[in-house]
Parts: structure tokens; C-alpha cells; sequence
């Protein structure tokens, strides 16, 4: 009798140890941008939605202020990350093994869906007379830190407007949360900022003494960039959420979308969980960061150019969104 009450005892405390690793949660990290970017909001505002269902779903969602796009997607080839924000162009770049990526696909790199636009910001002093790309040479040039999409972006419009980076003008690789200060310190003339509308970097540079403006891309520049590249989409930048900048109007330039990415490790279920609760709750996501207002459930899915997770596909095919 005793031997079998031992017997009970042990398999009673195996059967609890299994059911306390069946009731473990499953742990997602989304990795975004700076504090100052719209990424950083944006994966707490996906977060508090899934968080408020973690008893049902078993799941729960951080948010983790990073490097940027280069960094998530490496984190999330690493294993570091379940979930990263990436811009469209970086996507397509780690996937076909460009760019950062030469010659080496991410092959595990999984689109889930698309967020908001980003603009490629270019900010000026007003007192340097940068009225155009061209005016800045000879300039000292904040063009983002090494592993940043707007580092990308700007090198490709020096490129297509015939600009040497290297000798035409002043690069600088420093942080946008830093640009601000140092453009209002006169330490630097202008600065590229790949980000969606309103922006607090922005906000603090353009409340600052010295006056500053935003720098138009011209037409023919943007249209040959289009061309070139399909992740690339015209864009504008609406003065409105900058009261004090020198602009009087809407400011037009070229721009990427902002995509949340997985790898094809992370479990169907979970990536399917997440994505419905996204996409049935589209109406609170728009109201946690004007960026995001302009948000709807088929804009969600343009810019993806990595395959789609198995559990954002079946979700889409769910609620008729992909055939």
C-alpha cells in the first residue's frame, strides 16, 4: 500500500508539472524604433490590444525600443524576436538578399501585415536657404546611423539626384532623438528622418529658436525612385501637426510602409491570434496614435513582399481579404 501511495503521489506531481507547462503563456517580443518614432506606440498599441484577451489567448505581448528595421530583422533571424516592425524596403531587401543582406536571403523572414506610411522627412535650418535636395551640398547632413531605414532612404535619393555622399557634403550617422537638439544647437544643418506623421523629434525641432523647414523632394526625383524601386510610394507631409514650421503647405516627398515581420518559426496559432485580434479591433488601433489613422484592413496588406506567415494567411483567407 505504501509503495502504491508513493506511486500516486509521483504520478499526481508529473500530471501537475504538465499541466503547468501546457498553461505556460507564450511570450512575444515585438521589436520597434526609437522612443521618439512612431514604431515605439505602435507596438504598444498592438500589445495592449492582445494583452487585454492574455487569460483567453495565453499570450503575452512587450514591446522593446531597438536599432531599427536592420536590427529587427536580424533579431528575428536570431531567434531574439517573435515579432519586429520593418520598413516595406528593408523587407524586400532582406528577403532577396540586397542591401544589408548582400548575398545572404533571410529566408526564414515572414510578412504579417502593413502599418502605417512613412515619409522620408528631410528637416532644415531656415537659415541655411535649403530649398531643395540639390542645396545640400557643402552641407553637414544628419542621414541616420548606420542600420537605420532612413540611412537606406537618403542614399538612394543622393544617388538618383547625383549626389556623392562621400564628397559632396558633411554625413553624419547620429540618432534621430539627438537630430532635433543638434539642428537646433547649429551643430548640423539638416536632417533625413524616415517616419509617419506627427512625429515628436520633429515636434521638438521645429519648437526650438531657430527656425526650420521641410525640404520638398522634387516630382521628377520621386517619380524615378518609384520607378526603380516597387517598395518606394509618392507621399506628403502634412504641416498641420507642426504648428512653427516655416512651410505654409502640405510638403511632398517619397516614403515606405512600416510592416510587422516574423520568422517562419514562430507557431501558426500564435501569429493567427495576433493578427485577427489586430484586424478586429482596427477601429481602436486607429485611435491610439494618429499615424495610424489612416489605417484599413486592405491598406494593411500592400507593401509586403516576404511571404506571409501561414497564421496571418489563414486569418486574411478567414475574413475574405485573400482568395
Amino acid at each position: 500500500m505504501k509503495k502504491l501511495a508513493v506511486f500516486l503521489c509521483s504520478m499526481a506531481l508529473v500530471t501537475v508539472g504538465l499541466g503547468d507547462a501546457l498553461a505556460a503563456p507564450q511570450f512575444v517580443t515585438v521589436g520597434t524604433g526609437g522612443v521618439t518614432g512612431v514604431y515605439y506606440p505602435t507596438g504598444g498599441a498592438i500589445s495592449k490590444l492582445v494583452n487585454k484577451k492574455r487569460k483567453e489567448y495565453n499570450i503575452r505581448m512587450t514591446v522593446e525600443s531597438t536599432g531599427g528595421s536592420v536590427f529587427n530583422v536580424n533579431a528575428l533571424m536570431n531567434g531574439d524576436l517573435e515579432m519586429g516592425v520593418v520598413q516595406s524596403d528593408l523587407q524586400y531587401q532582406a528577403y532577396k538578399g540586397l542591401g544589408e543582406w548582400e548575398g545572404k536571403p533571410q529566408e526564414k523572414l515572414r510578412a504579417v501585415f502593413a502599418i502605417h506610411p512613412e515619409s522620408v522627412t528631410l528637416l532644415a535650418a531656415a537659415d541655411k536657404n535649403i530649398k531643395s535636395v540639390a542645396d545640400l551640398k557643402g552641407k553637414i547632413v544628419n542621414i541616420g546611423a548606420p542600420g537605420t531605414g532612413q540611412r537606406v532612404n537618403a542614399t538612394d535619393l543622393f544617388r538618383t539626384a547625383g549626389i556623392d555622399v562621400d564628397k559632396d557634403l558633411r554625413a553624419e550617422g547620429i540618432k534621430p532623438s539627438e537630430a532635433a537638439s543638434m539642428l537646433q544647437d547649429n551643430r548640423i544643418d539638416a536632417y533625413f528622418y524616415t517616419v509617419g506623421h506627427p512625429n515628436g523629434s520633429i515636434k521638438e525641432a521645429v519648437a526650438g529658436a531657430r527656425k526650420v523647414s521641410f525640404v520638398p523632394v522634387a516630382d521628377e526625383l520621386v517619380q524615378q525612385l518609384v520607378k526603380e524601386q516597387p517598395y518606394y510610394a509618392p507621399s506628403v507631409i502634412p504641416v498641420a501637426h507642426y504648428p512653427g514650421v516655416a512651410n505654409t503647405e502640405d510638403v511632398s516627398t517619397f516614403g515606405v510602409k512600416a510592416t510587422i515581420c516574423t520568422s517562419a518559426d514562430v507557431p501558426e496559432d500564435v501569429i493567427y491570434t495576433i493578427t485577427k485580434e489586430v484586424f478586429e479591433n482596427i477601429e481602436d488601433l486607429r485611435t491610439l496614435h494618429p499615424a495610424l489613422a489612416v489605417l484599413t484592413k486592405e491598406n494593411m496588406l500592400q507593401g509586403l513582399s516576404a511571404p506571409l506567415h501561414p497564421g496571418a494567411e489563414k486569418y486574411f483567407k478567414e475574413a475574405g481579404l485573400l482568395k
